[in-house]
């Protein structure tokens, strides 16, 4: 694909995340940013982020990245950070390789935190899963990134924020996984202000109301 192709691609897939009045349109890893508070991560981005806009050098990303999920940031702020280097990354396929290739031995590094690497793993496949062209390169390409991320909040035992992020990842289905994430979520929100506010955003009007009562056949008795 050609960078005039992308670009268009990029318009297009933003003005479907501006136009809606759904927080669901669009790539939901992408088109929704978390929201952090005052947490560090990286320079914010817009979705129709070309090479050299805003003088972010993307030789540093991996680096930037790294040094943001090595601070024992919040599930929040890893979403957040993963989400943006995403969008930077897809400007350039070394850069994309190297940041996914890093974050793939750091999750199979048994020295590491193995669910937090886990889940930054998981994360970056699917977000770039969502964000990458059919025609472009792609480094994630036949990943379950959903598995790591599953498997991250098996070894944590417990992280509502993480059940929000794989809540994200299943907006399109499995639907059962998909509810019971969103349920995890907002029962840990009880004692996390700042998930109980993305929650309220994302999952907005009586799109968790409905998902919490919806049978397991998906059907409305």
């Amino acid at each position: 694909m050609n960078s005039r192709r992308i670009a268009q691609f990029a318009t297009t897939v933003a003005a479907i995340c501006i136009l809606t009045t759904s927080a669901f349109a669009g790539p939901p890893l992408i088109c929704h940013a978390i929201d952090i508070g005052s947490a560090k991560t990286l320079p914010s981005v817009d979705w129709n982020y070309h090479k050299g806009d805003g003088g972010y050098d993307l030789n540093n990303l991996t680096r930037d990245t790294l040094a943001i999920l090595d601070s024992n940031a919040s599930a929040l702020v890893r979403m957040e950070t993963l989400r943006r280097a995403t969008i930077y990354a897809r400007q350039d396929p070394q850069v994309a390789k190297e940041l996914l290739t890093r974050l793939r031995a750091r999750a199979s590094n048994s020295n590491s935190d193995g669910a937090l690497a886990a889940f930054d793993f998981g994360y970056l496949v699917e977000s770039y899963k969502q964000w990458m062209g059919t025609n472009e390169p792609n480094p994630a390409r036949g990943i379950d990134g959903y598995a790591w991320v599953k498997q991250a909040i098996e070894k944590r035992g417990s992280d509502a924020e993480m059940e929000f992020g794989a809540a994200l990842i299943t907006l399109a289905g499995p639907e059962s996984a998909h509810r019971d994430h969103v349920q995890k979520a907002m029962i840990g929100s009880k004692t996390d202000s700042l998930l109980a506010r993305n929650l309220a955003v994302t999952f907005r009007n009586e799109t968790v109301s409905s998902l919490l009562t919806r049978p397991a056949d998906g059907v409305v008795k």
